[in-house]
Order: C-alpha cells, then sequence, then structure tokens
C-alpha cells in the first residue's frame, strides 16, 4: 500500500499557464483578432447591409469555426502541412477563390431593389467552415500553438487558450459588426451604400494578394 507522499510523488505534474504569460497571449489575441483581415471586412459587410441582429449567425460561425481549428491545429493538424505540403497550395487556390466570390457577394449587397433582392447575410456554416481557407486564421492558431503553448504544458496551456480566444474574440468582431451598422445610418442614399459595399470587396478581393504570397 503506498503512503499518501509516495501517491502525489507518482502523479502526474499539472503545469498551468502562468498570469504573465496568459495576459501576454490575452494581448495577442485582441490585436490579432480586432485588426483587419477577411473576417472582419466581412463582418463589417455584414453590420452594413443587415445590421447587428442578422449578423449574429455570421458572428458566432467565425468565432466558432476558428477555435475548431484551433483545437484541430493542437491535435496535430498543423503537422500535416509539414508531410504533405501540396496541401498549403491547395489552401491557397481554395481561400483565394473564396475570398473572390464572398467579394462579389458584397459587392452585389445593398437595400431590395427592382432588379431583385440584396444577397442575404452570410449564415453560421459558411463562416465556420471559411476560417479552413481563412490564411489569417491559419497564421493565428498556427502562431498560438507554436509560441503560447509550451511542450511542458501542452495540454492544460492549449484548454486555457481555447475558452481565451471564445471570450475575447466575439467582442473583438463585435466592435465591426457595430461600426458596420453605425456606418449603414450614414449611408441613406442606395448608390452611396452601394459605393461602399464595392469599396470593401475590394478591400477583401485584396487580400487575395496575401492568399497567394
Amino acid at each position: 500500500m503506498l503512503d499518501q507522499d509516495t501517491s502525489l510523488a507518482l502523479m502526474p505534474e499539472v503545469v498551468l499557464m502562468s498570469f504573465d504569460v496568459w495576459f501576454a497571449f490575452a494581448v495577442y489575441v485582441v490585436v490579432a483578432s480586432v485588426t483587419p483581415g477577411p473576417n472582419n471586412t466581412m463582418l463589417l459587410a455584414s453590420g452594413v447591409n443587415h445590421g447587428i441582429t442578422r449578423s449574429w449567425p455570421h458572428l458566432l460561425g467565425v468565432n466558432i469555426g476558428f477555435n475548431i481549428l484551433l483545437a484541430a491545429v493542437g491535435l496535430g493538424l498543423g503537422g500535416v502541412f509539414t508531410q504533405l505540403p501540396w496541401l498549403h497550395g491547395v489552401l491557397k487556390v481554395g481561400g483565394a477563390a473564396y475570398l473572390l466570390w464572398l467579394a462579389w457577394k458584397i459587392a452585389r449587397s445593398g437595400p431590395p431593389s427592382a432588379d431583385g433582392e440584396p444577397e442575404p447575410p452570410i449564415t453560421f456554416l459558411q463562416a465556420a467552415l471559411f476560417q479552413w481557407i481563412n490564411p489569417k486564421a491559419w497564421v493565428m492558431t498556427l502562431g498560438t500553438v507554436a509560441t503560447y503553448v509550451p511542450p511542458d504544458s501542452y495540454w492544460s496551456a492549449l484548454a486555457i487558450a481555447l475558452p481565451t480566444f471564445t471570450v475575447l474574440g466575439l467582442p473583438c468582431g463585435l466592435v465591426w459588426v457595430i461600426a458596420g451598422s453605425a456606418l449603414s445610418r450614414l449611408l441613406r442614399r442606395p448608390a452611396l451604400l452601394r459605393a461602399v459595399n464595392i469599396v470593401m470587396a475590394l478591400a477583401l478581393a485584396a487580400s487575395v494578394a496575401v492568399v497567394v504570397i
């Protein structure tokens, strides 16, 4: 029969992420989540064209889809690109094509007109699946695992990283939706709204260069 001291000595040590490391990680999450990128450009456009309420499925799809991607990378998916480098090319082509398609949808967004209905908002599933071909999402997930998930506390750090992205990333995306909704009040004229949508579509299409490069 093992005594208490011996039993404690045999138990694996659980190393949690220190507060200093977590705070640095939290700053990284906020900066990476709130800065411009494909997701935030589309959330801004959704706020302009559909308002805050109808943009919630899109926003939640971005948040949950990103965390699923982060969990997959943390479980070893990132290493697949090392073993099968051709998959990186598939990601580039698929991401570029989808970004251009989304840019086209944004350019066509606007109020109902004589020629037809406006484009519907992006759905939860579309936003979640987009994270898998979003180049910025891959950079953020790979950077998180490589920098803030050390080997000596891998699983505990990953378990902390996931809810941190959930809690801090959601309001960062919401800022863009609210900004778009506020901007829409200044765009009463359909022609002006169309012009702004085209500008946002061009900004999203320009991010294709990042995918290709």
